[in-house]
């Protein structure tokens, strides 16, 4: 089992990005590794509820199944900030947190993958 931590900059259904982390991080999980996912930039949207995309796949409900697979979600407390994102905006196990906590995210994880 390795520790990785997932990064994500981009929104959700403008590009492939962040549909390609969710699926990344889904199946690490399903594997068996240890996974947590930052959430930064316009990257928040991911975690956004209440999406209801009309031609693609639903980014939220890949979000909510890796999370209940046991997938760690934060999100940038300043990128949230910005966007006029408040943590009740957000799915259900995703946490708004600092820099300091993402910081430690990534020193804590032996890997990093960024989207």
């Amino acid at each position: 089992m390795v520790k990785m931590c997932v990064i994500n900059y981009e929104s959700p259904y403008g590009r492939e990005k962040p549909y390609t982390a969710l699926r990344f991080a889904l199946t690490a999980i399903v594997d068996g590794h240890d996974v947590t996912m930052v959430l930064l930039q316009d990257g928040i949207f991911v975690a956004k509820k209440a999406q209801n995309p009309a031609e693609y796949p639903n980014h939220l409900e890949y979000l909510e199944n890796a999370i209940s697979e046991g997938l760690k979600v934060i999100v940038c407390g300043v990128c949230c900030q910005a966007r006029g994102v408040i943590q009740e905006d957000l799915a259900e196990g995703c946490k708004i947190v600092g820099m300091h906590e993402i910081v430690e995210a990534v020193a804590y994880n032996e890997k990093t993958i960024t989207f």
